[in-house]
């Protein structure tokens, strides 16, 4: 990315100046600012369009098109942002943990561990929906107070097949879970992994009829109170900051699109339909 279009992403989440130094404080604030203001969604499954890992091009859906995406667009584009303001990003690859705590397909999810200026070792995910509105502090093992819940990074141990127990002192080469108020999200390896390491995850995601994204519409942001909004197909649920929710179905197609151009700045031709099971549009 050059200065032009790192300016123009910064405005995009709504941040006037260029840092000038790649800190812990930093990374916090463009954490916090791209939740605001850059949705969780998978239109882009159900509207026909191919999710392609190439950086620019995810660039410029979210800062040209304004759009959002899921955890490979929104943490690979803004990875890229990272990158060109100084940090240190690596790209991680996670396996979610679904019903009855199965984990999901390798490459499931990305999310990014990001070293700063400070001597800070952060895992940032902008890109899990409803997640941590700041990074969590990598090393640690106890609980992290955080708007969205308390959260934890735990060492995995092996896995079900016997791998990713690690041998490290530390547990430095060991899987780590990632925990939301007790409950497993997702399971981390510490491996650093290129953005081109998840095109099969995508893909699969983006067709297989197995894949929550197929099989269902969102799309959602973190409200300036702390709480959020979501819009599923034509259900729009707005949830308070101490979890109180409100639901209503919106009514013709126009309501629709008012919505997603209203409360995500989304400005879409035709209401996306969800795609049938076969996959078929």
């Amino acid at each position: 990315m050059d200065s032009v279009q790192v300016d123009a992403y910064l405005r995009r989440l709504g941040v006037e100046q260029t840092p000038a130094r790649p800190t812990d404080e930093v990374l916090r604030a463009l954490h916090l600012r791209h939740l605001l203001t850059v949705p969780f969604e998978n239109l882009s499954v159900h509207l026909g369009e191919e999710i392609v890992l190439d950086e620019k091009l995810l660039v410029d859906k979210v800062v040209g098109a304004r759009r959002g995406g899921f955890c490979y667009e929104l943490n690979g584009a803004f990875g890229a942002l990272l990158a060109a303001l100084g940090f240190e990003v690596s790209p991680l690859a996670g396996r979610v943990y679904g019903e009855g705590e199965r984990l999901g397909v390798p490459y499931d999810h990305m999310a990014l561990r990001v070293r700063t200026a400070d001597g800070g070792d952060w895992l940032a995910d902008v890109g899990f929906g409803a997640h941590s509105h700041y990074p969590l502090r990598f090393a640690e093992r106890g609980e992290q107070e955080d708007p969205a819940g308390v959260f934890r990074i735990a060492e995995a141990g092996p896995d079900a097949a016997g791998a990713g127990g690690g041998t490290g002192e530390g547990g430095e080469g060991s899987d780590l879970n990632v925990l939301r108020d007790g409950r497993r999200q997702y399971r981390l390896e510490v491996r650093p992994r290129l953005l081109g390491d998840f095109v099969t995850g995508a893909w699969w995601h983006s067709t297989s009829p197995h894949s929550h994204f197929m099989r269902s519409l969102v799309c959602s942001r973190v409200t300036e109170d702390g709480g959020r909004v979501t819009l599923s197909g034509r259900r729009l649920t707005v949830t308070d900051p101490g979890g109180g929710r409100e639901e209503r179905e919106l009514g013709g197609d126009e309501e629709v699109l008012e919505a997603y151009r209203e409360l995500f700045s989304i400005e879409l031709e035709r209401v996306p339909v969800v795609r049938s099971r076969s996959g078929d549009s």
